[in-house]
């Protein structure tokens, strides 16, 4: 049986975990969030705020919205604790299927056996990790997409296992907290929204890369044509270079199609930690990227 989701749990506290968090905190949740080191988080969201306030997607209303959920959020160091009553755990560690499959098994273990246990993955199935649990019957994909609170979606996938009442209690929510629930009726890898955009990351990096076109450009004719404040480039950088090749890495691995194999100048970039917003650099330089000027689409 599935009880009525009131409070929820994020485990990991990167951006994306963080933005979740927030997201869910401003529609009345009981909310917790693990952090590993919460005493680096008040430094972390004192960026994150800066990043949300300078994006030029949100309205000073919104952003005073956002301001509220954030102090709502309460972390915590002991997991156990993170976790306790928990009617729904979504993790957010990076693309890494065992370090996953490895929290997946200690949220199964602390948790009460009647909560839902998620994975805010942009690429690993569930099938993959459900495993790791007792209860694959509860275990479901709900991807995010970044930035919370203004891309307002979720992909929602099951596994092999997953019941029914278990995706429509997860539609329930999602729609409570302001998102479009996107369902995936057939496992697939990249689920809705997501297969979707890797194959645009993939092919602006493979035109960037080979120098057919410069980003800036591949960026330019994205804004021009959707009306969007930035292009794939902006994104991917938004995202974290780090979780856009770690992405491209697990759909390598299931296809072993070279085309899906990231390219090197990537990997290049991510070697000198310029990793996009995360670290103030990485296709642009943050917190004014090129983008965000106004005389950038004029070329």
């Amino acid at each position: 049986m599935i009880q009525q989701i009131e409070k929820v749990s994020v485990v990991g506290a990167g951006t994306m975990g963080t933005q979740i968090a927030i997201q869910i905190a401003n529609y009345g949740y009981g909310i917790s969030l693990y952090a590993r080191n919460p005493e680096n988080f008040p430094n972390h969201l004192q960026k994150l705020r800066s990043t949300m306030k300078n994006s030029g997607r949100m309205s000073a209303q919104a952003f005073a919205e956002w301001e509220k959920g954030a102090e709502k959020v309460k972390t915590y160091k002991d997991l156990g604790e993170a976790l306790q009553e928990a009617d729904l755990i979504i993790e957010a560690l990076p693309e890494k299927l065992e370090l996953k499959r490895g929290i997946f098994a200690q949220m199964d273990s602390l948790t009460p056996e009647d909560a839902i246990l998620a994975t805010t993955s942009s690429s690993i199935p569930i099938s993959k990790i459900e495993s790791a649990t007792k209860r694959a019957q509860k275990c479901v994909n709900i991807h995010f997409y970044q930035p919370a609170g203004v891309n307002n979606m979720a992909d929602i996938m099951g596994g092999t296992k997953t019941a029914p009442e278990v995706i429509a209690a997860v539609k329930r929510f999602i729609r409570s907290i302001g998102c479009v629930p996107l369902v995936v009726n057939k496992e697939i890898l990249g689920f809705c929204f997501g297969g979707v955009l890797r194959a645009i990351y993939r092919q602006a990096l493979f035109m960037w890369a080979e120098g057919h076109v410069d980003f800036r450009d591949i960026d330019r004719g994205w804004m021009v044509f959707s009306k969007m404040p930035r292009g794939p480039f902006g994104i991917m950088d938004a995202v974290g270079l780090d979780v856009i090749y770690d992405t491209a890495m697990i759909y390598y691995r299931e296809s072993l199609d070279p085309q899906d194999y990231p390219p090197q100048a990537l990997k290049e970039m991510i070697d000198r930690k310029n990793l996009g917003v995360k670290t103030g650099k990485g296709f642009y330089t943050y917190p004014e990227p090129e983008y965000m000027k106004p005389d950038f689409l004029k070329g």
